[in-house]
């Protein structure tokens, strides 16, 4: 008997949970359908760094849930068959103008290498050797480069995993929907009932879970980033990303296309509005780093609202008392990072049922969800 999944949500989450669940053994048994009304959404806004291991976040959960997500990037995008638009190890520059924080850094960089691989090769660099390996920059400073750090654009990769599972056994439906409180799924053609549904909605995940009883601890953020077109100028797709000390992440592209931030506007929430003062400042971090640039550069600006917890820690898994329904929100900025491992996990719940231990991830699910009853 065929088994139906729905998917609420087609970001970071969403479609990955889509494409494992077109792919794991067992799928050609499965019929998904993913709903996504496409508004908003924080991984087709974003682009950014995949490399979290120099993170000074003390939440250690966090860290080997990010760390995972970072080691599954090469066999996913492998696997996927997708290109280097989409994602490429380029490398990760971090830098430090003091001598002693660099050292530090670079200690800390070591440290975590012994059980990180993916990492790659770890080495301190000048600030003349940070510009010859990114000659953008203009004000270059010393720092740390780990060979295996990564940048990745959030809408070609949602973009093209739900492209590949929709070639298999996904449904994409674009439409919000809501739950009712004996658990169908409300669709613009009548309410419908699923075996599992994922619900992977990012900061509207309190709104949807509202009708089953349950209050989620998730608040929205709004975020911008810039792109620009860099005139004149080879932009090799290798080049490596840099997170400078003090600006805005600063990461190259490949033929001539410049990404610069983001934002983290916990006013903005759900508001998707430019903010002209904001790409103002995303635009003087950029000129900072290569003076060159001018509002002319300029080419656009992505707006989206990232989903964050009061401990800023993701959340993910079946929803006590009420497993058909599995969650996943609160990645805030780390989203791309975290997002394909917590898409996988689900996916393979879904699909196989039982009861995973995912503690070493997270903290139960009862610290982000609580009963409206009580």
């Amino acid at each position: 008997m065929q088994k139906k999944i729905a998917i609420i949500g087609g970001g970071i989450v969403g479609a990955t949970a889509a494409y494992y669940l077109s792919t794991l053994p067992g799928a050609q048994q499965v019929k998904v359908t993913l709903f996504d009304d496409g508004v908003g959404q924080a991984s087709k806004a974003a682009a950014g760094i995949i490399s979290p291991w120099l993170s000074k976040r003390r939440n250690q959960r966090w860290y080997r849930l990010a760390k995972a997500g970072a080691d599954l990037y090469p066999e996913l995008i492998h696997d996927a068959q997708l290109g280097t638009e989409v994602y490429q190890q380029t490398g990760t520059i971090v830098t430090r103008e003091v001598p002693t924080d660099l050292e530090v850094l670079y200690q800390l960089a070591q440290e975590r290498r012994q059980d990180a691989a993916t990492m790659g090769k770890v080495s301190t660099l000048t600030a003349a050797e940070v510009q010859a390996k990114v000659p953008l920059l203009g004000n270059a400073q010393p720092g740390v480069f780990i060979s295996g750090g990564a940048r990745v654009d959030g809408a070609a990769l949602v973009n093209d995993l739900l492209d590949r599972a929709s070639a298999k056994n996904l449904t994409v439906r674009h439409e919000r929907v809501s739950l009712t409180p004996d658990g169908q799924v409300v669709t613009s053609l009548g309410n419908r009932q699923f075996d599992r549904v994922i619900v992977a909605a990012g900061a509207w995940l309190k709104e949807l879970l509202a009708p089953l009883g349950v209050v989620a601890d998730v608040r929205p953020q709004k975020g911008q980033l810039i792109e620009l077109a860099v005139k004149d100028y080879p932009l090799q797709e290798n080049m490596p990303v840099v997170m400078p000390e003090g600006e805005r992440d600063f990461v190259p592209f490949g033929h001539g296309k410049l990404i610069v931030g983001a934002t983290h506007e916990d006013d903005g929430k759900f508001n998707l509005t430019v903010d002209s003062a904001v790409t103002a400042d995303l635009l003087g971090s950029a000129q900072r780093l290569m003076p060159g640039l001018t509002a002319e550069s300029l080419t656009g600006v992505r707006v989206g609202t990232r989903a964050y917890a009061n401990d800023f820690a993701p959340f993910f898994g079946p929803l006590p008392e009420q497993e058909t329904f599995l969650v996943a929100s609160g990645l805030g900025s780390s989203g791309l990072t975290t997002g394909p491992q917590i898409g996988r996990l689900l996916a393979g719940s879904a699909l196989y049922g039982g009861t995973p231990d995912w503690s070493e991830y997270e903290l139960p699910l009862t610290t982000y969800l609580a009963s409206s009853a009580k």
